[in-house]
């Protein structure tokens, strides 16, 4: 088969002052999209008029807060309108918005928002019960601003409403102060906050290399790094993979499963549509296949994204393609893991439409390796992305030949600057122009890239990093037991999931209640999909001489067996 001939794109010029809120929001304004829809949110829609205001008016309000240039200011958001005005408006003014996943436990809130000296935090209220117990340990927090109170006072009654019951007679809430051991914290109803501020709201003339927001990736070593990306990145982004790639149009609908904290999803749901004025499905509940189907036959998007395994999830339900209206899809997309070639061949099989599987991370922003319409060779990641190099090294750190297996390095404009606080992890991950992926691969004669596994024992499960070293933490805790390995295994689908190889402590015999319980010890203590799927119960582990645990001979018996 011959190569086929690259997606040629214009080299992307950005001008020296650029502020992303105004290329990415403003823009559309003064291109007559300001009645068009932007947003469709729970049976509403919020025009780019609507957003832009509201954007406007949230950036007015951190600044009258006191917030400065390159200043961080948190989100533990669900996607909704609110996510959308927040993350611009912050930006707007060149403060640093900075999504953090709303899954995560209240000792990972802590870490992110002391780390990253975030001094306003924006959250639903909803979330606001997990992170009020650790105020006493935010050192930096000042002002946290609570997402839909009057929607959750309706059914609650004020005393159990707590913070913010309390009105002026004009019956505004009024916010609360509360001293901490480390300073107060004052707390915000947001619709209140925001309905004081002028919706008018001059962009800061920040550069296009100034810091315009961070992500938070998993490591190694199970402590998040805060990658810092520019006010240009969602630029490149958009104009090398959403415009050549996916044909993206402002006739466009997008709508992600994948939730805008994710660096997958805040492309998909909010800068890709309105980087070209398109709309965006915004769904702040969880990714259950059937609600998915009925978004989608509401809301009728024209791209639908989502990893693997909700993709395997949605097949898994019965008579779907019968009951459910999935032809408005020209396209589907799919990052986070590999995509099975089965799962690819039944979907099409059932909605008559690709997946579209590439690669993507949050250092790199976005996907940078994919295939496309017309395009598409199952089982592999696809094509390079126009505006991105790639290279694969062996371990001496020399391109492989065709064919062979290596680390996976990328070149490209929108990668991370550099992980906040971590200078030893940059250097090492970041070489120059470079980035390590930590991903195995080779590429065939062709051009495809193929995907052969992680080159640490990191583990992506459904789009996310899971440290099997945090995950083991969790495990050993138990009193049952003595030793444990984690790695991933494939489930059904083809799909990788946490498995746990554990040796039992004295007295504790092997099984299925035991198994269960363990599992469930582990979930009331992280994040429900870092949790093993399967458990095996073993004599020993595999070690080197020096004690320590060789997964590598796991995952190859794993294989073998």
């Amino acid at each position: 088969m011959a190569t086929p001939v690259p997606i040629s794109v214009p080299l992307v010029s950005i001008p020296d002052q650029f502020n992303a809120a105004s290329a990415f929001l403003d823009s559309n304004l003064g291109a007559g999209r300001g009645a068009k829809t932007a947003i469709y949110y729970e049976g509403q829609t919020y025009s780019y008029a609507e957003i832009a205001a509201q954007a406007n008016q949230v950036g007015a309000g951190l600044r009258a807060l006191g917030v400065e240039i390159e200043q961080r200011v948190a989100q533990v958001l669900l996607d909704s309108p609110a996510f959308a005005t927040t993350f611009f408006g912050a930006i707007k003014i060149g403060a640093v918005p900075v999504p953090v996943n709303t899954l995560l436990r209240p000792d990972d809130f802590v870490y992110i928002l002391n780390d990253s000296r975030a001094k306003v935090l924006f959250i639903h209220a909803n979330l606001w019960a997990t992170v009020q117990g650790i105020l006493p340990q935010l050192g930096y927090l000042r002002h946290v601003i609570v997402v839909g109170l009057e929607r959750q006072a309706a059914s609650e009654t004020p005393a159990k409403r707590g913070f913010l019951s309390r009105r002026a007679p004009t019956g505004a809430a009024q916010p609360q102060t509360l001293a901490t051991a480390t300073g107060s914290v004052t707390i915000h109803d947001f619709d209140e906050w925001r309905s004081a501020a002028p919706a008018q709201l001059s962009a800061a003339p920040t550069s296009k290399d100034d810091s315009a927001f961070w992500l938070y990736s998993s490591g190694s070593t199970g402590f998040p790094k805060g990658c810092v990306h520019l006010q240009h990145d969602m630029s490149y982004c958009t104009e090398y993979y959403a415009k050549p790639i996916l044909g993206m149009t402002e006739n466009d609908i997008a709508f992600s499963s994948s939730k805008l904290f994710f660096a997958y999803g805040l492309g998909n749901g909010l800068y890709f549509p309105f980087g070209v004025g398109a709309s965006a499905v915004h769904h702040p509940g969880r990714p259950a296949p059937e609600d998915l189907f009925k978004i989608v036959q509401q809301t009728r998007p024209t791209l639908f994204f989502a990893v693997p395994t909700v993709y395997a999830a949605m097949l898994a339900l019965p008579d779907a393609e019968q009951r459910y209206d999935f032809s408005s899809v020209r396209a589907c997309v799919s990052a986070g893991e590999a995509l099975p070639a089965d799962i690819l061949r039944r979907w099409q099989d059932r909605f008559h439409v690709d997946i579209l599987d590439g690669i993507g991370s949050t250092e790199i922003l976005h996907i940078f390796i994919s295939n496309r319409p017309g395009d598409i060779r199952p089982g592999s990641t696809g094509r390079l992305v126009p505006g991105y190099e790639a290279r694969i090294l062996d371990d001496a750190g020399q391109p492989t030949p065709t064919g062979e297996m290596g680390t996976l390095q990328i070149s490209g404009d929108s990668t991370t600057a550099y992980y906040w606080n971590k200078h030893d992890k940059s250097k090492e991950v970041i070489q120059g122009r470079w980035i390590s992926t930590g991903d195995t691969y080779y590429q065939d004669e062709d051009g495809y890239y193929w995907y052969a596994g992680r080159a640490d024992d990191m583990l992506r499960v459904g789009g996310r990093w899971v440290s099997p070293a945090e995950v083991e933490g969790a495990l050993i805790a138990q009193p049952a037991v003595l030793e444990c390995a984690l790695i991933g295994a494939p489930d059904e689908n083809d799909l990788i999931k946490p498995k746990a190889y554990i040796v039992l402590a004295q007295g504790y015999e092997p099984s299925d209640a035991l198994a269960a319980e363990i599992i469930a010890a582990v979930k009331a203590q992280l994040a429900s999909y870092k949790a093993p799927q399967w458990i095996e119960f073993v004599a020993e582990l595999p070690k080197t001489a020096t004690g320590k645990i060789q997964r590598f001979m796991l995952r190859q018996a794993l294989r073998q067996g």
